[in-house]
């Protein structure tokens, strides 16, 4: 027994020291670990203390009074306006109304079949392009046209569009004598349209679709374009109509109804109603 409580005291002192040089060796541990982040801190102090001393501070802009006179050149300097009086122009000429037109050209196709009476009526074609619209013009037989273009001599600005409109109307089929009311007014329009845009017919149903237009002896067409006012030319399948917006309006509903089976009396009736009240509207 005495050998046992011999050895448990001597054990005692070797694991106290033993536990104190672990404390002492943690402690150093601790310090040499502390010491570079202590450092690293004391020098970026250091860096913004010297960036603070080498800058101005706020305080200091506000008190020098170089700086608060460029600041305030920068803020209010503005380019001041300029005050001016009324413009002067010179007095227009004489001649300012007269508009000096450019040179356009306009060509127009002519259909083969209509080549032989353009070459009848062409003194009849060209003398109303000429003198009314001062228009030069020249029909190109190998090209199967008509040109036209403006010159010196012509006043309007819409005068070769006139004398388009008119040498189209002479192709599609109209008589040169109704075709130059489009020379004359303003108001007159063209409207083209076929058969099976309005009803899809084939063979004998379209010959008698084209039969009740025209009527016997083209009566029925007759009676259109005199309750409408209006001049119609039948190309095969394809209908022309010539005559003011409101008028084309007319003949072209008549038309329509004829094409979808309606007996011509029936139409003949819609287009007195329809005249009459023209009529009274005139009045």
């Amino acid at each position: 027994m005495v050998v046992t409580h011999t050895s448990t005291l001597s054990s005692q002192p070797e694991s106290s020291a033993a536990g104190s040089a672990a404390r002492k060796n943690r402690r150093k541990i601790t310090r040499k670990s502390a010491r570079p982040a202590n450092t690293q801190n004391a020098d970026e102090d250091q860096e913004m203390d010297d960036v603070d001393a080498s800058a101005p501070s706020i305080t200091d802009q506000h008190a020098d009074p170089d700086n608060a006179g460029d600041d305030d050149e920068l803020l209010i300097e503005v380019d001041p306006l300029q005050t001016t009086s009324a413009p002067a122009f010179p007095p227009l000429a004489a001649n300012a109304d007269k508009t000096r037109l450019k040179s356009e050209t306009r060509r127009i196709a002519i259909p083969p079949h209509r080549m032989t009476p353009l070459k009848k009526d062409w003194i009849n074609i060209f003398g109303p392009l000429t003198e009314i619209l001062g228009l030069q013009v020249r029909m190109n037989v190998q090209r199967r046209c008509v040109e036209a273009r403006t010159s010196k001599e012509t006043k309007d600005i819409g005068a070769l569009q006139k004398g388009a409109d008119f040498v189209k109307a002479y192709a599609l089929g109209f008589d040169v004598n109704d075709a130059i009311a489009l020379l004359r007014l303003d108001d007159l329009y063209l409207d083209s349209f076929e058969i099976k845009d309005v009803k899809t017919l084939h063979g004998d149903h379209l010959s008698r679709a084209i039969g009740r237009i025209a009527g016997q002896d083209g009566k029925t067409k007759f009676t259109i374009e005199n309750a409408s006012r209006t001049r119609i030319v039948l190309a095969d399948t394809k209908i022309h109509i010539m005559g003011s917006f409101q008028n084309i309006k007319v003949a072209r509903d008549a038309i329509v109804s004829l094409i979808l089976g309606s007996p011509p009396g029936k139409v003949y009736a819609g287009l007195r109603t329809v005249s009459s009240r023209m009529r009274q509207r005139a009045l």
